[in-house]
């Protein structure tokens, strides 16, 4: 039975894009299961597709193939490959995308796409997605080894990411790495940087949040709040209401966690 594969891509839903990727895979592989994940990634945010997939990908099955596609660069150096890591496939450009899911689990092993049986026989130069990478994850569903996708690499690019800085006096200082789209500004500050037994204020975009709460319903409806989110990162947000639109919050932005005196 062929396997399942995954789509994640910037091509949205109006063009003819994704149908053409999902007509050759069942081309090459009639009976893989296609799972769309989304194609709503904003255009060429490799960061926004890197830190999707991180929070996408963990929860499928082991040998899902993802097929992802944000790829600024098609057509030029930057090359196809198919990585393995956390017991799964990934088919996609050696852009960084790979970036936070490897911030969680191994690089198993990862291959340059170059075997002419993984692509179709004519390759255009703007549209990988179609002729490259959904061959690829085509032949892998279908029960080929990574290893005959083409040579193997001992490193993949990977996106430079902001770490959480401590400072003096128990100050952490991090960004806002992610809006979802109920506003909510996710940041870098992992949970495990917070140390429970010490109360703390949460400072970002001139907002200043007294206590960490653990769930947004903690606040009253229209009031912020910080939060650990899903993710397992500190989170500001409003309870019923959109932080980044109320607060002006957005991707970049600093956030500063302080100590302060209980009372």
């Amino acid at each position: 039975m062929a396997g399942l594969i995954t789509l994640t891509t910037d091509f949205g839903t109006r063009d003819s894009y994704v149908a053409a990727i999902k007509g050759v895979i069942h081309r090459v592989c009639p009976d893989a299961r296609i799972e769309d994940l989304t194609h709503d990634i904003p255009p060429q945010d490799v960061w926004e597709a890197a830190f999707f997939l991180a929070g996408a990908a963990p929860w499928f099955p082991v040998g899902t193939v993802h097929l992802v596609v944000i790829d600024p660069g098609v057509g030029t150096a930057r090359r196809p490959i198919a990585a393995a890591a956390g017991g799964q496939v990934f088919v996609c450009p050696d852009n960084g995308v790979l970036t936070v899911v490897l911030d969680r689990c191994d690089l198993e092993r990862a291959h340059v796409i170059k075997n002419a049986a993984f692509m179709l026989p004519a390759v255009s130069a703007t549209f990988h997605g179609r002729d490259i990478f959904a061959p690829a994850a085509a032949r892998l569903a279908g029960g080929a080894d990574i290893a005959s996708a083409g040579p193997e690499v001992d490193r993949i690019v990977l996106l430079e990411v902001p770490d959480p800085k401590r400072r003096a006096g128990g100050v952490i200082e991090g960004e806002i790495i992610h809006v979802d789209r109920f506003g909510n500004a996710v940041t870098n500050i992992p949970d495990t940087m917070l140390d429970r037994a010490v109360a703390h204020t949460f400072e970002a975009g001139g907002t200043a949040i007294a206590s960490l709460s653990r769930t947004y319903g903690d606040a009253e409806p229209g009031a912020p709040l910080a939060l650990i989110g899903s993710s397992g990162r500190l989170e500001i947000a409003i309870n019923q209401g959109n932080a980044a639109e109320v607060l002006g919050l957005g991707r970049g932005m600093a956030v500063r966690v302080c100590r302060r005196t209980r009372t």
